[in-house]
């Protein structure tokens, strides 16, 4: 009679069903969330759930762990499928909880099994109940519960993600049901070839119920009948194994996750120039019945959003690629489709044209004036001088001139930014260069001219700071952070916050929050936060509004009690400036650093360079003598001996770097030298002209009579001061 009943529930319950574990020691896998001391496991013993959400693909558990659940916990428990279950089951089950609520004070725990079934109007009905704590709610979806579960639910529930079982997992299912006489197979000895057992590992691919189907079927279809007496032998050879575990079913629905997560992969492949990756993922589409023609429509997406400019010829190969594909069909098309992929693969990238998307945003903005040089010609010409102003490249040595092709309102804004790879990285310098010297032909503000047009200066100081950098600015930046010697550990303050380049430089010595920098304007300080936002909040630099003149530590909590080991100053605008230091030296360890470069207008070149040629002797020597009273009033910097005279610092270096750019002599640029007003180089130089010498320097000092550019020498002090060992710290 037992063998009869033993039998019958063989014969009646899978034996997925019958092995699933019935306390938390006998659920195996899925340590991340039901580790010791994790969060899940401790509530399930404390029995104090919070609704749930378990995501995750087929076997992998989650409704194996709700079961436990119902086994663990002292509140009512019941499970509904969304497949069978509808709005009139879910509506008795509400009346139930709400008696026992009222009548017992005693929870209710309601399960879903594939929850993400249920229609919205049906998640709704479920929404008030888990509001009012009626029900306690556990889901369980293969789905991804972010985009197809109520974002109600999910906000009000705590969503655990499962994964696939690992081998080892595995192996220990497998081991619990030979051995387990009761719901197992441990009444007979079942012994399995080491191949067999690692076939039906390998293909079960981290799904326990596909495990356990073979197992079962392999296992009760070798003896004649099943089951056997008791203590008989079962041999399990590898050719049994393979019969008993057919190809696994790609999971891959057209219109759920899988297929988007696949997509995903494969793209993600391509754009991290992983070949085998990228083969794999297009295997697995292929294999699912995906169509092939959807893969070449995301490959030539991929081809200018993640190649570009780096290979122009990516769009082509794909395109022919995929029309090859069309005029030759399956199963040869595969290598037309393998083609396009291991091509977009190993081909440099560069995703500069989503520079596309900055210019639409600006669009959108603000749908600036058309200037007037770039109007049409051949219309309006003479009665609105449309076109008037503009400049013909190819009337120009290499068929390309300097000129403003924005609009005013957009002056100096940049969109692409060329990448250093492959075809791209050829074009990059080149590209560089002339919006450097578009720049100089747009920009009214200079280090060197030291006098600005009021509505201009924050704009076009902004623009030359963060926009390209040059070659020469490059060789500065190395001056200044080439001899710091400084560990991961080590925090760095900046101050003040100019230099876009100099501030992540900085940053990449210390990327793990070790960087803090003073702000005192608002464009600056919008720049970096945009690029902070993809580093995880801990590594984010710390910015803190305040320039260093007006800095009062105890106005700012976060940097009472902090001190830096290295302090870079970008530049100090006069002598006055150095009493500054006075409030960072207590903030600095004893031993530490402060690194600084000043620009020193008139070291270099100056404006007068330009008349030399051009002047009778005597008018050219009152220019030069008025033009070095003009960089004594306005220029005046610290000199070494100053630097020597401060408190606990020793200079420790004192460099000058000597810079060659070029400057585009346009109109735009000499404005600001030329203002006719208090302080400027213009009013200290026509002052000590007579009014007709003036005039004739005025005329020389005209883009028409210059030469187009100019190679103008740019001096920078670079100096390194060092804080005495043993001076005590202060806060």
């Amino acid at each position: 009679m037992d063998l009869f009943a033993h039998a019958n529930t063989f014969a009646t319950e899978p034996l997925a069903s019958r092995m699933r574990p019935r306390t938390l020691e006998q659920y195996v896998g899925q340590e991340h969330i039901l580790g010791e001391g994790r969060l899940l496991k401790r509530a399930i013993r404390a029995d104090q759930l919070t609704s749930l959400i378990f995501y995750g693909p087929p076997g992998t558990g989650k409704t194996t762990l709700a079961r436990v659940i119902a086994n663990s916990t002292a509140s009512r428990f019941v499970s509904m499928n969304a497949v069978l279950s509808g709005v009139k089951d879910l509506r008795e089950a509400i009346t139930e909880a709400r008696k026992a609520q009222e009548g017992y004070s005693r929870r209710t725990i309601l399960f879903i099994d594939e929850v993400h079934r249920w229609n919205k109007s049906q998640q709704d009905a479920l929404l008030p109940w888990v509001e009012k704590g009626t029900f306690i709610l556990i889901g369980a979806t293969t789905e991804n519960p972010y985009f197809e579960v109520n974002k109600a639910l999910v906000s009000r529930s705590r969503v655990f993600q499962l994964k696939g079982l690992s081998e080892d997992n595995l192996r220990q299912i497998a081991s619990q049901t030979l051995k387990d006489s009761e719901r197992g197979y441990g009444k007979w000895q079942v012994e399995f070839d080491q191949e067999a057992l690692d076939h039906l590992v390998k293909v079960a691919a981290g799904d326990a119920r596909s495990l356990l189907n073979a197992l079962q079927l392999a296992v009760e279809t070798t003896p004649e009948t099943f089951p056997p007496p008791e203590a008989s032998r079962i041999h399990i050879t590898l050719e049994t194994a393979e019969e008993s575990i057919q190809q696994r079913a790609v999971l891959y629905d057209k219109e759920g996750d899988y297929h988007f997560d696949t997509i995903s992969a494969f793209i993600k492949s391509l754009r991290g120039s992983d070949p085998d990756g990228a083969l794999y993922w297009m295997a697995r589409m292929i294999r699912a019945g995906e169509d092939p023609r959807y893969i070449f429509r995301r490959m030539l997406i991929s081809a200018c959003e993640d190649v570009g400019m780096a290979d122009p010829q990516a769009l082509g190969v794909v395109e022919a690629a995929a029309s090859a594909y069309d005029r030759v069909g399956l199963p040869e098309g595969n290598f037309h489709l393998t083609h396009a992929a291991l091509y977009l693969a190993t081909c440099p990238k560069s995703n500069s044209s989503l520079a596309f998307f900055d210019a639409l945003d600006a669009v959108e903005r603000d749908e600036a004036e058309i200037p007037n040089h770039l109007r049409d010609a051949s219309r309006d010409a003479h009665s609105f001088g449309h076109g008037k102003g503009y400049k013909y490249p190819h009337a120009f040595r290499e068929h390309w001139v300097a000129q403003q092709y924005l609009p005013e309102t957009l002056k100096g804004r940049i969109f692409y930014q060329p990448s250093r790879q492959g075809h791209e990285g050829d074009i990059q310098e080149q590209v560089i260069r002339r919006r450097e010297d578009q720049l100089d032909q747009m920009l009214s503000e200079d280090p060197e001219i030291l006098s600005f047009s009021p509505g201009d200066k924050e704009r076009d100081r902004w623009i030359r700071r963060v926009q390209g950098q040059s070659t020469s600015r490059k060789k500065l930046l190395e001056a200044l952070t080439d001899s710091m010697k400084v560990a991961r550990s080590d925090r760095i303050l900046l101050t003040p916050l100019r230099w876009n380049r100099l501030f992540w430089e900085l940053f990449r010595k210390v990327p793990e929050g070790g960087l803090t920098a003073l702000v005192d304007r608002k464009e600056y300080r919008q720049l970096v936060e945009f690029s902070m936002e993809t580093l995880p909040e801990a590594e984010r630099p710390t910015l803190v509004e305040s320039s260093l003149a007006n800095l009062h530590w105890d106005q700012h909590p976060q940097l009472t009690s902090m001190q830096w080991e290295h302090i870079v100053i970008d530049g100090l605008a006069n002598v006055q400036e150095l009493e500054c230091f006075n409030t960072l030296t207590p903030k600095l360890v004893p031993g530490g650093w402060i690194y600084g470069c000043q620009p020193l207008p008139g070291v270099g070149s100056r404006l007068s360079d330009l008349l030399q040629d051009c002047l009778e002797p005597g008018i050219y020597a009152q220019v030069k003598e008025a033009e070095k009273e003009f960089y004594e009033k306005r220029a005046p910097l610290p000199d070494q001996e100053a630097w020597e005279k401060l408190d606990k610092l020793k200079l420790q270096a004192w460099n000058q770097l000597t810079l060659v750019e070029t400057v585009g002599l346009s109109e735009q640029w000499l404005a600001p030298w030329l203002l006719n007003r208090e302080g400027s180089w213009w009013q200290t130089i026509s002052a000590q002209l007579a009014p007709q010498d003036a005039k004739t320097v005025r005329e020389h000092l005209k883009a028409d009579r210059l030469p187009a550019s100019w190679g103008w020498t740019r001096t920078w002090q670079i100096f390194r001061l060092q804080k005495d060992s043993d001076s005590a710290p202060k806060n």
